[in-house]
């Protein structure tokens, strides 16, 4: 009798054990697939190299464990070097090394995912689809690859608009897909299609079902009625930039994609809602399959969709017997499974973002939610442990693709937690009622919108505090250490949740940390007289004129990041903003400053072009009452501490530039001014191109400065006379972080450098502040 009392516990404790160690396996297979999958035959044969040691190791301690992780390894990655090879090595991969022109008949795979335009770069959208036969080079191939389609120009609207499952003919230039992407080639279309064969009837019926949701909300307000398609189908297509950003900083953007924490999200409310009204057993779990089932037909049966499904089957799972441990290798089966199937899904950050918060819900979600129970409705504390959990799993990951962490995050997720599942369910209810009833859908997404409505309050509430997002660098070291405070955070959850006083007292420390603008520290610069603001890719250029005015000189593309800038600088007036050009990534930010401030006067370009940016900007400003003002070149004055002197663009609107090259022309017009600030002179080049920058040097001005803007972001195409003129010590590239144009080009940076300049670039080092003390220029950098 005592052998069976003593060896409970440890059979419980062999069983948990044993239970996790399918996890390792899974990291196993995960590293394998992350890394056969790169397409290079150097890293496929290291994987195989450490799959062998991997095996030695475990031959030699008999260890099971670790035999199955090298076999997962050697698996996985093997799996994965043939995808890559197949892809690579294809009659798609054979014409898109030659940039051919073909004719190829693509089935569509997945929704169009519209980019609005940027800076010079137009609006254009990009599709998953499925080549089945091309026709180029003067040869024909059915195939079976899956291609990247990208559409630009008056093409975008029509693409956008064909429903998943839809073969068409069009005519596309085929382009290398980037190496680790799983697509045999890029096709860029050329124009429109031609319907080679309509979808499916069983994906017309689930097209005709996302319809009526959509129609069951038309009559909402504007937000709750594109946040719904979003929550329920992971349709982004009609939320605004605006709302976007928001969710984005308040951490809550994870609810709008079709992922496992999504369908999690809808299973526990769903599932909570039965227990309540006394569902029990394997009644509970046939519910929860149901609502999976549901979801994958409303969704469709999309490789994010049947990830998402795996993920809310283990959730599903979970809620057996076996407890938490059990759920974590039912995760990690799913898991290896998925990347068996599929071996680029070890690169997906979606992949990521499923599995890290499907764990946090299956490991820390039931006893977090069972402390919260002792002291708050069970309901209430299901709903507020579940999103909490996948946030807090999530965050590393979150950081490295956003380049913040979200202040804000874990309250947002705990507020709009309760009211996610409502609008969830609501929302599938009322797909579903659309093929019965259109009244009663209506009444079910008045329901769904109702729902969605506060959840929305939270993100645009959660945004608006100044310290809802910070920073944070996604280099190795910062993410780990941001990996293991999330870990930390999660252990001593427990002892957090069931003291009453604690949690309000924890809750009062964030309020105070989100009223509370962001600081770090020794930044900026107490005796700052320029900052460079790291906008991203666009220019926003801060002069100080008094102890709480400035001269901004350009908004970049994001009202957000500027406003958070000027707030750290102190910023409160803003005697002039000086817009060099109408493009987005110089003029897109113009609410940061406009609306949020003062503004004596705004300096725009003498060309109006874009048109519709153009317009923008004077409308918002006779909003305001701020006067607009084309400066005359030579004109010259000052504000506080900031003097200047106009000096271009001298070029004209027209002159010296292809009259078919709108975006050079309008570069070509951006205000150029010289600046005094603090005692140091800076050159303020907007985009000029070389044809800018020659008039400008032939006219004989005085270029001599201490810091030059380097015009057009760094671009490659520079006039060397230009800039040896200036004999300026520091030259400021203002780019954003991976932009797809390569800036500052690596020839425009050694030309600088030849030329005795220390370059400084905002995507390397952050913000970047000069001043000038004792005849010395300083410079400080954010990172």
């Amino acid at each position: 009798m005592t052998a069976v009392v003593d060896a409970t516990p440890d059979a419980g404790v062999a069983r948990s054990v044993h239970d996790l160690r399918m996890v390792a396996v899974a990291a196993g297979a995960w590293a394998g697939a992350g890394l056969g999958t790169s397409g290079s035959a150097l890293v496929w044969g290291a994987v195989l190299a450490v799959a062998a040691l991997v095996a030695l190791v475990a031959w030699r301690r008999g260890s099971v464990l670790l035999v199955a992780v090298a076999a997962a390894l050697a698996v996985t990655g093997g799996t994965g070097a043939v995808r890559a090879e197949v892809l690579a090595s294809g009659p798609l991969a054979g014409l898109a090394d030659e940039r051919a022109v073909a004719t190829v008949v693509v089935e569509v795979r997945g929704d169009a995912r519209v980019h609005p335009a940027q800076g010079v770069r137009p609006a254009y959208a990009s599709l998953p689809g499925l080549a089945v036969a091309v026709d180029g080079r003067g040869r024909a191939w059915r195939v079976r690859t899956p291609v990247l389609l990208v559409v630009s120009g008056a093409a975008v609207d029509g693409w956008s608009r064909w429903p998943v499952g839809t073969r068409l003919r069009a005519e596309a230039r085929l382009e290398r897909a980037d190496p680790g992407d799983p697509y045999g080639a890029v096709l860029r279309v050329r124009g429109d299609a031609t319907v080679v064969r309509a979808p499916p009837a069983s994906l017309r019926l689930v097209e005709r079902v996302r319809q009526g949701l959509r129609t069951s909300v038309a009559h909402r307000a504007p937000e709750p009625r594109a946040l719904v398609p979003a929550l329920v189908l992971g349709d982004t297509s009609a939320l605004t930039p605006e709302v976007v950003d928001d969710f984005r900083t308040t951490g809550l953007s994870h609810l709008t994609a079709v992922s496992g924490a999504n369908l999690t999200l809808l299973l526990a409310f769903c599932l909570v809602l039965a227990r309540w009204v006394g569902v029990r057993g394997r009644v509970l779990r046939v519910l929860g399959l149901a609502t999976v089932v549901v979801f994958v037909g409303l969704c469709r049966t999309e490789p994010s969709v049947l990830r998402a499904a795996a993920m809310g089957l283990v959730a599903l799972a979970a809620l057996g017997a076996g407890g938490r441990a059990a759920g974590m290798r039912h995760l990690a089966v799913a898991a290896t499974g998925l990347l068996l199937l599929d071996p680029y899904l070890a690169r997906s950050v979606g992949f990521a973002l499923s599995v890290l918060a499907s764990g946090g819900i299956v490991w820390w979600a039931r006893p977090w939610s069972s402390l919260l129970g002792r002291w708050l409705p069970r309901l209430v504390a299901e709903s507020v442990a579940v999103p909490l959990a996948a946030h807090l799993a999530t965050l590393p990951v979150v950081a490295a693709i956003s380049g913040r962490v979200s202040v804000s995050g874990l309250l947002a997720n705990a507020v709009a937690g309760p009211f996610v599942g409502p609008a969830t369910v609501l929302g599938f209810a009322a797909a579903a009622a659309s093929l019965l009833s259109a009244h009663l859908a209506a009444v079910l997404g008045f329901g769904a919108a109702w729902s969605a409505q506060p959840v929305l309050w939270v993100a645009h509430a959660g945004a608006a505090l100044p310290g809802s997002a910070r920073d944070w660098p996604a280099s190795p070291f910062a993410l780990g250490w941001l990996g293991a405070a999330a870990l930390a955070a999660g252990l001593v959850m427990p002892f957090v949740l069931v003291r009453r006083r604690l949690v309000v007292a924890l809750a009062l420390l964030m309020v105070v940390a989100l009223v509370l603008p962001p600081r770090r520290p020794g930044w900026p610069p107490p005796g700052w007289a320029l900052v460079a603001c790291d906008v991203g890719q666009g220019d926003g250029l801060v002069l100080r004129a008094g102890p709480h005015d400035a001269v901004v000189v350009d908004t970049g593309p994001d009202p957000a990041v500027l406003q958070r800038c000027l707030a750290e600088l102190g910023v409160r007036r803003v005697p002039l903003l000086v817009l060099t050009h109408f493009h987005d990534d110089h003029t897109g930010g113009l609410d940061g400053v406009l609306g949020t401030r003062p503004v004596g006067q705004v300096w725009v370009s003498p060309l109006a072009s874009p048109s519709g940016e153009a317009t923008r900007v004077r409308a918002e400003a006779a909003r305001l009452g701020v006067p607009v003002v084309t400066p005359a070149v030579g004109a010259g004055g000052s504000v506080g501490e900031v003097a200047w002197q106009v000096l271009g663009p001298l070029a004209g609107p027209a002159a010296d530039v292809a009259a078919e090259d709108e975006s050079g022309r309008e570069n070509d017009a951006s205000l150029v001014v010289m600046a005094t600030v603090g005692g140091v002179r800076v050159l303020l080049t907007g985009d000029v191109e070389p044809a800018g920058q020659e008039a400008i040097v032939a006219a004989g001005a005085d270029l001599h400065a201490d810091v030059l803007k380097v015009p057009h972001h760094g671009s490659s195409r520079q006039d060397q006379a230009f800039l040896a003129a200036t004999h300026a010590r520091v030259a400021v590239a203002s780019a954003g972080v991976d932009n797809d144009y390569g800036h500052p080009a690596p020839s425009t940076v050694a030309r600088l450098r030849g030329l005795g300049m220390q370059v400084l670039a905002t995507n390397e080092h952050g913000s970047v502040a000069l001043e000038a003390k004792d005849g010395r220029l300083l410079v400080a950098t954010e990172r």
